[in-house]
């Protein structure tokens, strides 16, 4: 899941990047409206954790601009203004939730993860493929029904290649759904992860590799009659 968090508290932002990403999300951040503005024409994201009152260009004007795209990301708004006149008008301008600061870092996170299932362009939740089945709400991975003990960043590449499934994702794709715009692409990350992957889900291999091409997971092929 690849979140946006904009706030222009820059102590409160990078406690609630780094808590987010400690929960297996990929999680970029902005500090003022524009900036943000200009990452969602830039990148693909599922939620978007959006203070009100930003410097720049105004949480209500960035949420209005949101709502307008197509296939968006759903927007929870992260305010300290929690009169009731307040949460009517953020959700008014098209806020899919509405989160009053100060405010538990749990109760965050499973807002984040319900608006990400919400989402009208969200996958199925369970992904079956070639004997393995991952669901994205439990965290729960398992292969002919033995559960795999994976690490948050297998556990998002293996999500990742199951929802492409039987289509290929290039180590470039992999980078940008699984980690941040941090990310160094000139990194081997992407090949060490899957590697470990591929030793965490054992024999036969499932994981194809065509150089230049990436990497993908699907059904073996019937055998000829």
């Amino acid at each position: 899941m690849r979140v946006l968090v904009v706030e222009d508290a820059r102590a409160l932002a990078d406690l609630v990047v780094e808590g987010l990403r400690d929960q297996g999300m990929a999680v970029d951040v902005a500090y003022d409206g524009l900036r943000a503005a200009a990452k969602l024409d830039v990148n693909a994201y599922e939620v978007v954790v959006l203070d009100r009152d930003l410097p720049g260009l105004h949480g209500d004007m960035l949420c209005q601009m949101i709502t307008e795209r197509d296939e968006r990301p759903m927007v929870l708004m992260l305010t300290a203004a929690d009169s009731p006149a307040d949460r009517v008008g953020g959700l008014g301008l098209g806020a899919d939730d509405y989160l009053v600061k100060p405010f538990h870092f749990p109760e965050l996170v499973l807002r984040v993860r319900a608006l990400a299932r919400r989402r009208p362009y969200a996958k199925a939740r369970l992904l079956r493929v070639a004997g393995l089945e991952l669901d994205p709400v439990r965290r729960s991975a398992t292969r002919e029904g033995r559960h795999l003990d994976l690490s948050v960043k297998e556990f998002e590449v293996l999500a990742a290649l199951l929802r492409a499934s039987p289509a290929f994702l290039s180590a470039e794709a992999l980078l940008e759904q699984v980690w941040d715009e941090h990310a160094d692409p000139f990194t081997n990350t992407v090949a060490v992860t899957v590697g470990r992957l591929r030793r965490k889900l054992g024999a036969p291999p499932v994981i194809t590799t065509v150089p230049t091409v990436g990497y993908r997971i699907a059904e073996p092929e019937a055998p000829l009659s």
